[in-house]
């Protein structure tokens, strides 16, 4: 029976690309309103479980529960409805190049159906706003910052007013002041949506500050899910060695 409490639960998922296993028996749960942190080596899967929630990467066993709904991959309907409430930030954006950013915020919902120009304009300004970038509709991709790309790519994902974001290394390429900008984004966000969000990140510092929780991966599994205070005092070894070896660069203390 699942959790009211939890809206991503993973139970028992297996994944494995052909002869590669990148998960056995993973087990997970994700609270409502939660800033849950993924940790862990490089190719260890961290990417994969992202995918797994909005149906992209298929499983072999187990089960996959998004806000109620058991996904099946085989049933369209079903999927298309899962992913109208997920919202996705890619690594580097993912922005469409050939399209101003009043465009690429507006695809999601054009795609949804949404066609007033009206209703298009006041959301995209509003997302815009939220994110700290009023007024720059009319930009190129190609016009922006690294750190503002990230933004846009952010409002892009909030506008079609998603229950859960993913984030695949939201801070990667960026500079101390930019980390800083997206991880205080990425809380505020979720504190005035009550969005649920899962961050998978290489950032050690921007972790310890955002997450309410912290889950590791290792050895094709989660090995431990804990607080970020709670994390760092683990008797757990390959959580020590893990935390001990990461660099804690930019430390962003008052975030």
């Amino acid at each position: 029976m699942t959790n009211s409490q939890n809206i991503v639960t993973f139970a028992n998922v297996d994944v494995s690309f052909g002869a590669l296993k990148v998960f056995e028996n993973l087990n997970l749960d994700v609270r409502k309103g939660e800033i849950l942190t993924i940790l862990g080596g490089s190719g260890c899967g961290k990417s994969v479980l992202l995918k797994l929630v909005i149906g992209l990467t298929p499983w072999q066993r187990g089960e996959i529960v998004v806000d109620g709904d058991t996904l099946d991959l085989s049933d369209d309907d079903l999927m298309l409805s899962v992913r109208r409430k997920v919202g996705m930030v890619f690594q580097w954006g993912a922005l469409f190049d050939s399209l101003d950013v009043f465009e690429n915020i507006a695809y999601p919902l054009r795609e949804r159906g949404v066609r007033d120009i009206g209703v298009l304009s006041d959301r995209v300004k509003a997302v815009l706003d939220m994110v700290g970038l009023a007024g720059i509709e009319d930009k190129m991709p190609a016009e922006l910052s690294g750190g503002m790309r990230k933004r846009v790519a952010l409002a892009r994902a909030v506008a079609e007013e998603p229950k859960v974001l993913l984030y695949d290394e939201p801070t990667t390429g960026l500079d101390p002041l930019n980390v800083r900008r997206i991880s205080e984004l990425i809380v505020s966000l979720s504190q005035r949506l009550g969005v649920t969000s899962i961050v998978v990140t290489h950032d050690l510092a921007s972790a310890y500050m955002i997450s309410s929780r912290i889950a590791m991966v290792e050895s094709r599994k989660i090995i431990a899910v804990d607080t970020p205070n709670a994390m760092r005092r683990s008797s757990i070894p390959e959580v020590t060695k893990f935390l001990e070896a990461m660099p804690l660069s930019h430390p962003m203390e008052g975030l």
